[in-house]
């Protein structure tokens, strides 16, 4: 692969660990800054905000730069987003920051994908979408674990400067190993994107990305503070867990993927919602052993991220029945609603807390998987439905014959 396509995956890794990093450094930030515990929580929302609406609206609007140049620039502003996070003075400012750094995520996997496969012959475009991809899965494996470790011991400001150093190494690779000829794929406008949320069938499959995502963070956005204040784990030991976390879901996605090629895109989500819904609900009676949560932590991993490779897939089944001339739109848009279901999955996890308190929110969770997994049979009904017709309309139209 070429050194081109390293920048891409050392940016992918800085990104990722900005993104789920703060999951482990929330009580360490409500405390610095004199927030609660929901207003730290806060941070992720936004962040997922940021990614969702700077997919689509950036990618539209910055369809005809240059990749090259548009790529560099979003990792410089990268880099000072994290920066400023680094350097911010209050709650406010850090809410800034968070924003500026979740708009240029959204807008780097969007093109990504097409950078990646540019570099490399056709018959090794999945391997090196992969590879850029596998930046995020080492992100929370490493970097989220050694970020909340680094958190945890110096302040949370000095995670932020450690992910900036991160971006402007990204920064430099991308300035200097991207080639200068990358082509433009065909801009999408704002318009046509728009023409992709008027399907039912992917609407559909959005609502079950934004359930099963949302369901989830609902829980894992507050996952350290159940840690140290339910499990009893002292805030030290936290980034261990996590690290066991990150190993698990490497293993999850890749469980995911072959789960989806085996047993097709429905089957596998509905056997991953459900497990996903069953952890959840288990964490709630867990939680108060240590080595009971460890334990239920790690089947957690195991299938928090195992949606995501029968979603990708079913989307861009979808899209070429539906919108065959918007694949590429509709599988991005499913990217933003993955970041609509971690916004509204950490916000409404702050409510809970504040209404209910930590236990409360694995439980509510899992009713939330639980009905991405009735959306997700809804969907395989209908599929079942539209197969019938097809199989009976040419019969049909052969008897009039």
């Amino acid at each position: 692969m070429p050194l081109a396509l390293w920048a891409l995956t050392l940016s992918a890794f800085a990104i990722g660990t900005t993104e789920f990093v703060i999951v482990g450094l929330i009580p360490t930030i409500a405390t610095s800054l004199g927030v609660s515990v929901p207003s730290a929580g806060l941070l992720v929302s936004l962040y997922a905000m940021g990614v969702a609406i700077g997919a689509p609206v950036l990618t539209a609007l910055t369809g005809r730069m240059p990749r090259k140049r548009l790529l560099s620039g979003l990792m410089a502003l990268f880099t000072i987003g994290n920066l400023l996070a680094w350097l911010t003075p209050s709650y406010e400012a850090l809410m800034a920051a968070r924003v500026l750094t979740g708009l240029t995520h959204g807008v780097f996997f969007s093109i990504g994908s097409t950078i990646a496969t540019s570099l490399v012959p056709k018959e090794k475009a999945a391997s090196a979408i992969a590879l850029m991809f596998s930046g995020l899965t080492v992100a929370l494996v490493t970097g989220v674990p050694l970020g909340t470790f680094i958190g945890q011991t110096f302040g949370w400001q000095s995670t932020f400067l450690a992910v900036s150093l991160l971006g402007l190494i990204a920064f430099v690779g991308t300035l200097f190993l991207l080639p200068n000829n990358i082509a433009n794929g065909t801009p999408a406008s704002l318009l046509t994107q728009l023409s992709v949320l008027k399907k039912p069938r992917l609407l559909l499959v959005y609502a079950m990305t934004a359930l099963g995502y949302g369901g989830s963070f609902i829980a894992f956005t507050y996952l350290v503070p159940i840690l140290q204040e339910v499990s009893g784990f002292s805030a030290s030991s936290v980034s261990l867990v996590m690290l066991v976390y990150g190993v698990s879901v490497a293993f999850g996605n890749i469980w995911g993927g072959k789960l989806a090629d085996k047993k097709g895109p429905v089957r596998a989500l509905q056997t991953v919602f459900a497990l996903l819904a069953l952890v959840l609900l288990s964490l709630t009676f867990t939680a108060s052993n240590a080595w009971l949560a460890l334990a239920t932590v790690l089947a957690w991993g195991a299938v928090a991220f195992g949606n995501v490779p029968g979603l990708q897939v079913y989307v861009v089944q979808q899209a070429k029945s539906s919108a065959p001339q918007a694949v590429d739109v509709a599988s991005g848009l499913n990217i933003a609603a993955f970041n609509v279901g971690i916004a509204g999955g950490a916000w409404a996890g702050g409510l809970i807390v504040t209404q209910f308190g930590l236990l409360a929110t694995p439980w509510i969770g899992a009713i939330v998987v639980t009905g991405a997994l009735g959306l997700t049979t809804l969907a395989g009904r209908l599929d079942r439905q539209a197969g019938s017709r097809c199989a009976t309309g040419p019969a049909a139209a052969t008897a009039v014959h």
